[in-house]
């Protein structure tokens, strides 16, 4: 392999990060004030909050089961849950990665993230997807993300399954329309008027976007009742955001967010940029391929066996997956004879 053009972050900033990362996880259940217990979903094992409501018993869903999760709930039970000082030490660990040169939110984007952390929508499987969460790799794979045009973007996406949203049985505490609209967000006019998917803020003109997969040949809208919202339903969604992973954005303190896998990512733009390689999504499309290109470069030397398992993945799922991923490759031959090398190991 050629020498790579990416610039590592410090071994400092590494540190820090993964400190932020954990003080916020652990954080999630030391807010938990009734008892953790498991429930099945779609025979998937969820952690919910147990408590009682005047005569009601009250699941509040917390987050999927994973490997780290009961050494997590033993941190939070054994230390102390002193607000004050956990945020002021994450505060201190955002300022070291500001100075270790990590890019944080802009003021407009923090404040609309932080706004719907606090009502839950990732908590609720809200997923970031689209460029700002690309700009969560800086972080993830500690590298300098040095292209600017890769990083603009006036689009905030999330995304979630249709079907967990359904068995939940959860709710946000303030409705999505609620709360951007307190950000002089106003919701964008569709062909259905029952269902909104979409709002634009009014001084900044930046766009919300909710989406989820689609399963069959409509692309149309569908309900999200955990988020209160409908979503675009679009193809090849699914594999984006399957198993995504938690990322603290940098604004003051942290937001605890969701986002894709970075090996699903690179390969979902692959696709979504050949979708959308003509017409009037043409720069889109020449975005989507240069932050693909970069993930690729990044994981191929970085975590080569994810990346060639998420190659694999895409291309055994049907011919059209492949055809698009090899009709943007055509456009990117440094990328695909990285893809051809770690994919034969």
């Amino acid at each position: 392999m050629s020498v790579p053009t990416f610039t590592p972050h410090s071994a400092i900033g590494h540190v820090a990060y993964q400190d932020l990362l954990h003080s916020h996880k652990v954080h999630q259940w030391q807010k938990i004030t009734g008892a953790p217990t498991v429930r099945v979903i779609n025979g998937r094992k969820h952690w919910y909050e147990k408590f009682r409501l005047g005569e009601d018993t009250v699941f509040r869903y917390i987050g999927p089961e994973t490997a780290e999760t009961k050494a997590l709930i033993d941190e939070a039970k054994s230390e102390l849950a002193d607000d004050k000082l956990r945020r002021s030490e994450q505060s201190r660990l955002v300022r070291v990665l500001r100075s270790e040169g990590y890019r944080t939110l802009d003021v407009g984007t923090g404040q609309l993230l932080m706004a719907l952390s606090r009502a839950g929508v990732f908590r609720l499987g809200g997923v970031l997807v689209g460029t700002v969460a690309f700009q969560q790799y800086e972080q993830e794979l500690g590298l300098r993300f040095s292209r600017a045009a890769i990083l603009q973007t006036g689009d905030v996406d999330i995304a979630s399954f249709e079907r967990l949203s359904l068995a939940m049985q959860d709710t946000v505490t303030e409705g999505v329309d609620q709360v951007l609209g307190e950000l002089d967000f106003a919701p964008v006019p569709s062909l259905d008027a029952k269902h909104v998917w979409k709002w634009r803020q009014t001084k900044r003109d930046t766009l919300v976007e909710f989406l989820t997969p689609s399963f069959d040949a409509d692309e149309g809208l569908r309900d999200l009742p955990a988020l209160g919202v409908s979503a675009q339903a679009l193809h090849h969604l699914n594999y984006l955001i399957a198993d995504p992973i938690p990322a603290v954005a940098l604004y003051r303190s942290g937001i605890l967010v969701q986002i894709p896998r970075p090996e699903r990512f690179a390969i979902h733009k692959l696709i979504v940029a050949d979708r959308r390689r003509d017409g009037t999504d043409s720069l889109k499309a020449r975005k989507d391929r240069a932050q693909a290109a970069f993930l690729v470069e990044a994981l191929a030397y970085e975590r080569p066996d994810e990346l060639a398992e998420a190659y694999e993945d895409a291309l055994s799922r049907g011919p059209k997956w492949k055809q698009r991923i090899e009709a943007s490759l055509a456009r990117m031959p440094e990328t695909k004879d990285r893809l051809k090398q770690v994919a034969a190991g």
